[in-house]
């Protein structure tokens, strides 16, 4: 089967973008990057479905959106890390959100370690890898399952600058190692998956959020410095991207990484 291809691919390009009908999960999606993708897909239309590990606050947040937007927005609790139970989330969400249908997920879910790489053990190396890849790959295998069955679907990943640079001066090979890891999974997907989903990344650069602001001040100043754009990131600055990827604006786009990060890769 070939890749999907719109009914009308000469619809009036803003109609493209809409999301209008379709069923959404994110991952990690109750704060940060996030929920700002939750946020910009309900925007477009789509009832999204957060998906969550630690956030209290979650079930609240998914209310709120829900005012905001006007679409049905819902909070799941579940670890990404265990493939059993990513999977019966996803399931539950299909059925029961969905009704038997789901056609966006997010991995967004991430982790990162600030480690001298002489200092790490099995568990603080692990850390990292089992949110950012394993949990990436269970995500997307729980995904796949539903979009063959369906025979069309959208996977997006949240990877990150960090899979194509080493950066300095904090000390991060597992993070990096991961996002870059993920990176690739996503290219081998595309390929493997080109008859019934597409597979697209999205790499920030220094966003301003908790991962970024909770960083001594010299460090902070030193980033900044090395942005082009001579500013940080606001998180919402990334949703539209991801509704982008989403939408059928770009369908025949798969395998792609989208590098959003002020120029900081450029130098």
């Amino acid at each position: 089967m070939p890749l999907y291809q719109p009914p009308d691919v000469h619809a009036p390009v803003l109609s493209q973008f809409s999301l209008k009908g379709k069923i959404a999960a994110v991952t990690g999606g109750a704060r940060g990057i996030g929920l700002e993708v939750v946020r910009g897909l309900a925007e477009a239309g789509a009832d999204v479905a957060i998906i969550y590990t630690t956030s209290v606050n979650a079930p609240e947040t998914a209310a709120n959106v829900a005012a905001e937007t006007g679409v049905r927005v819902q909070a799941y609790q579940s670890d990404v890390t265990i493939r059993s139970d990513i999977a019966a989330t996803i399931n539950q969400i299909t059925e029961e959100f969905g009704r038997g249908r789901l056609d966006i997920v997010v991995a967004n879910a991430g982790v990162c370690t600030n480690s001298p790489n002489l200092e790490y053990t099995e568990e603080t190396w692990a850390r990292d890898n089992r949110v950012n890849y394993d949990g990436v790959m269970w995500t997307a295998q729980a995904a796949g399952k539903i979009f063959k069955k369906q025979g069309k679907g959208n996977f997006i990943i949240t990877a990150s600058v960090s899979a194509t640079l080493v950066n300095i001066p904090q000390t991060q090979v597992a993070y990096n190692a991961s996002k870059a890891a993920a990176l690739h999974l996503a290219k081998s997907l595309a390929v493997e998956w080109v008859d019934f989903a597409r597979i697209n990344c999205i790499s920030p650069g220094f966003m301003m959020t908790e991962m970024l602001t909770q960083q001594p001040k010299e460090l902070f100043e030193k980033w900044l410095a090395m942005v082009p754009a001579r500013r940080i990131c606001d998180p919402a600055e990334l949703k539209s991207a991801y509704v982008f990827l989403a939408s059928d604006a770009c369908s025949y786009m798969t395998g792609a990484n989208i590098i959003i990060d002020g120029g900081y890769t450029l130098p």
